[in-house]
């Protein structure tokens, strides 16, 4: 039979569904030397359930709850008012009435206590769930504390409590709460230890904050805390706040507030000494679990209590280096524009991809750049590369350098040995100069097209253990075409065209931004090319009002087989059917080979259809396409007629003609070596579902998705053997849903801390939104915030905001009039094709899709770089 009540050192860490989060870590702290913890006992998860378990009512109205979500929240709060009354009502049960009794005669029942909740879902590593459940202090007498038990109890179904769990996916009747009683302690100081910094995220730097008499004065808002910084056992900073109010016990129950006295308001609260004992205390806390805490503690008599210890679930993880040296690590998903967490077979494909130095954290991908910022040459180098994808990321690592915390290598020649990045490696190969044929172009892309022919023939007779091996003999094949010099060559010449045309035509002509409308509507880009062939797509649909009928209400994947039912239908499924041919192996965050592709989801696309088929006139790609042209060759002309009547106006007429040639031939083709990774990737997947459906059908796995919870290793093993502990699926995929719910650094030190990088600029105007201007224009129009493509609905005229684009976002790049983006630079896939369809942007914008809502007025500056709300 399970224990109704446990005394805090007879908890074990296993019993977290006995005793909840705040009982566990309660019991493991009473457990650490030298950690003072206030005796008590905890009445545990069984005496809940012994008081509800027979209750019909009870149990009627918790299914009716679990059937709500967060949006309902008229009936969730009635049905959570109507479940307390019931629990307050119950009563206590006899014999855990008995136990409690039992206990406060051991521990003295004319004490006073704290009565605290302490639910089984929280206080965990993933949800910490603070505030949720009530406490009550200075509760004293038995029939005191067993009324406040049930009011513990009771506020399992608070309103509040009710909508978190919701929020974070927890189910209502698997959530079980206990009680923990404590005996009070009456402070003289009280507060909060972070044992890594909460704003920065430094694991190394402790933040204290601390405040007179009981903590409940500054958690409720009525008073500041003095807060005090400490790094290796010295007070790194000092806040000392006014200190007007604190909360204390009566001594006949209860709590009051009191007034300070005028000679302390301003004083600090700890002393020096103990600031530093409290931080000591901390770390001994920290070492004991194993991870950052968040510690609530007490202080009587020069004694420090601890009366809480948490996990902080708010820390982004470090990613692991394997020793203890200084390192920085930069985010890949700031510069492929996919920002959400990916599954470990994709991370695993990514990692055989790239030649650079890649390290995971929080199911991300970084880049430790660690031997670059050793050598003055590489530091150069990797900040002026990175500055041109996000100069935010190019401030924070200015940030780093300033505080030294890579020093220099003495021998420059030793730090760089490590080799560069596969950023930087593309931009040295790209140093070489290339002959100016516009004819290389068209042959990169056809050996491109050849390779990938070659290996979807070659893939189809290859199963098993064997296709593993094939894979990996392939990717051999991937990286040489995606290292090819020659290919970062041409990159790298349309680049420093654009470069030089802006800063040139910035100091001969004053024209800012030039080479953003010479770069419009240029060939091979296959990414605007993708854009503009959903028009056509439309085009073919719009002739047949039962085909556009039947798409407007189309739910399945199957509705492509449908469509020959109606007029029109056969012609609507061959322009779909060709789009996903060439197209159809991308998606949003197509970096990730898990994602689904269009191929597998074409509904995805009916969305973008209607829009164009309402917001658009037959031959409108056409149309489009020559528009953007047009005004390329017209802002060429013009160009060159200006710089011809300046001295020696022939010869930087002819200098400047030569980059634009370079732009105009060589600038799409920045898109392709991506498509053709993308494409590879996607017959790489297709091969490996048919093993998945295999593993399916023998039970080793429940559906083929699962292979998406495995490295390629891992599956590489599954596959081999047909074994596999199904509860590393599970695993994994709770880990998945922590990592959504975190938001990646650009930047992160090997300490754990975030350096967040900032636009420094003082000519913009009150209220301005700064951002980086990286397509010119201005334009006015209705702000549309989407977080996911599919649900777009975007009318002639809009400007998407938006957290991050990659490629799939592109055709919805034809219905809009501006851009802003949370994540970006100027070489960035949003900022290209932004150029290249004429559209005003602005991108690197922190927190455009919070502080811009939807449906309001706005005007981009995507010359200058800012936003404003109008």
């Amino acid at each position: 039979m399970r224990s109704l009540v446990l005394g805090l050192r007879e908890i074990e860490k296993s019993q977290l569904m006995l005793v909840g989060g705040k009982g566990m870590n309660l019991g493991e702290l009473s457990n650490i030397q030298g950690v003072n913890v206030p005796e008590g006992f905890c009445v545990t998860t069984a005496g809940y359930q012994q008081a509800l378990e027979q209750n019909e009512t009870y149990r009627a109205l918790l299914e009716r709850l679990t059937l709500l979500t967060a949006e309902d929240r008229d009936q969730v709060g009635e049905i959570s008012r109507q479940i307390r009354q019931i629990i307050m009502e119950v009563g206590m049960p006899f014999d855990v009435e008995e136990a409690v009794t039992g206990y406060l005669a051991r521990f003295g029942e004319g004490h006073a206590y704290a009565v605290r909740s302490s639910a089984t879902a929280e206080d965990l590593p993933h949800a910490s769930f603070a505030g949720q459940q009530d406490t009550y202090l200075n509760i004293i007498g038995k029939e005191a504390i067993l009324h406040h038990i049930s009011q513990c109890w009771a506020s399992l179904f608070s309103d509040r409590a009710v909508i978190y769990r919701m929020q974070h996916g927890f189910d209502h009747r698997q959530i079980q709460i206990a009680v923990v009683v404590q005996r009070m302690i009456f402070p003289q100081a009280s507060g909060i230890l972070f044992t890594a910094d909460p704003i920065t995220a430094n694991r190394m730097v402790l933040s204290i904050d601390a405040g007179f008499g009981l903590g409940e004065a500054f958690v409720s808002g009525l008073a500041s805390p003095d807060s005090y910084q400490v790094k290796d056992e010295e007070i790194i900073d000092k806040r000392i706040a006014d200190k007007t109010w604190a909360i204390y016990g009566r001594e006949e129950g209860g709590t009051e507030t009191r007034q300070i006295a005028l000679d302390r308001q301003k004083s600090q609260t700890l002393t020096d000494q103990q600031i530093i004992r409290l931080a000591r205390l901390g770390r001994r806390i920290e070492a004991y679990f194993g991870c950052p805490q968040d510690i609530e503690w007490c202080l009587a008599e020069d004694m420090f209590h601890i009366v809480q210890s948490r996990p902080i679930t708010t820390l982004y993880p470090i990613p692991e280096a394997g020793d203890d040296a200084n390192r920085v690590y930069v985010s890949v998903g700031h510069q492929q524009m996919m920002t959400d967490p990916m599954k470990p077979l994709g991370l695993s494909f990514y990692l055989m991809t790239t030649p650079a130095p890649m390290r995971t954290a929080g199911g991300r991908l970084f880049v430790d750049i660690t031997a670059r910022l050793a050598s003055s040459a590489g530091r150069e180098l990797l900040v002026n590369t990175l500055g041109q994808y996000d100069p935010l990321t190019k401030d924070a690592l200015t940030t780093i350098m300033e505080r030294d915390f890579i020093p220099l290598h003495p021998d420059d020649n030793q730090a760089a040995s490590s080799g560069p990045s596969a950023v930087e490696k593309a931009f040295t190969d790209a140093q070489a100069p290339i002959e100016h044929d516009p004819a290389i172009v068209s042959e990169l892309i056809k050996r491109s097209q050849a390779s990938i022919e070659a290996l979807q023939q070659a893939i189809r007779t290859k199963s098993g253990s064997a296709l593993f091996d094939f894979i990996l003999e392939d990717f051999q094949q991937l990286k040489k075409i995606l290292f090819d010099p020659q290919s970062s060559a041409v990159i790298m010449a349309a680049m420093s065209a654009s470069t030089w045309i802006n800063a040139r035509m910035y100091e001969w002509l004053g024209e800012k931004n030039a080479a953003d409308t010479i770069a419009q509507s240029v060939p091979h880009n296959i990414t605007s090319e993708m854009g503009l062939a959903l028009l056509d797509v439309a085009d073919a649909i719009r002739p047949y009002p039962e085909v556009v009928d039947y798409l407007r209400h189309a739910q399945t994947d199957r509705f492509l087989d449908e469509l020959v039912r109606f007029e029109g239908g056969r012609e609507a499924q061959d322009a779909i059917n060709a789009y996903l041919d060439k197209y159809g192996m991308r998606c949003p965050g197509e970096i990730d080979l898990t994602k689904t592709r269009w191929s597998e989801k074409p509904a995805a696309l009916i969305p973008l259809i209607l829009s164009n088929v309402k917001n658009f006139e037959p031959y409108a790609s056409r149309r489009k396409f020559e528009q953007g042209r047009q005004e390329a060759l017209n802002k060429e002309q013009e160009l060159l007629e200006r710089l011809r009547s300046l001295p020696d106006g022939e010869q930087k007429a002819n200098e400047t003609k030569r980059r634009i040639d370079l732009i105009r031939n060589f600038s799409g083709y920045r898109e392709y070596p991506k498509y053709g990774m993308v494409s590879r990737y996607f017959v790489y997947k297709q091969a490996l579902l048919k093993e998945a459906e295999r593993l399916a059908q023998a039970g080793v796995i429940r559906k083929k998705e699962d292979i998406y919870e495995l490295t390629f290793e891992e599956l590489r093993e599954v596959v081999r053997t047909d074994k596999l502990d199904y509860q590393l699926i599970r695993d994994r995929q709770d880990a998945y849903r922590l990592f959504e719910r975190l938001s990646p650094p650009r930047v992160i030190t090997s300490e754990g801390e975030i350096i967040t990088g900032q636009y420094k600029r003082d000519n913009l105007p009150a209220d301005a939104i700064a951002g980086l201007a990286v397509s010119s224009g201005v334009i006015e129009g209705r702000a549309r915030v989407i977080l996911n493509m599919e649900d777009a609905a975007l009318e002639e005229g809009d400007i998407l905001v938006t957290a991050f684009t990659d490629p799939s976002w592109t055709p919805l790049f034809v219905s809009i009039k501006g851009l802003v983006t949370e994540v970006g630079g100027l070489m960035t896939h949003g900022a290209v094709i932004a150029r290249e369809y004429g559209l005003p942007a602005v991108v690197g914008v922190e927190q455009a899709t919070k502080r811009i809502k939807d449906g309001q007025r706005i005007r981009v500056h995507g010359t200058e770089g800012y936003i404003e709300i109008l």
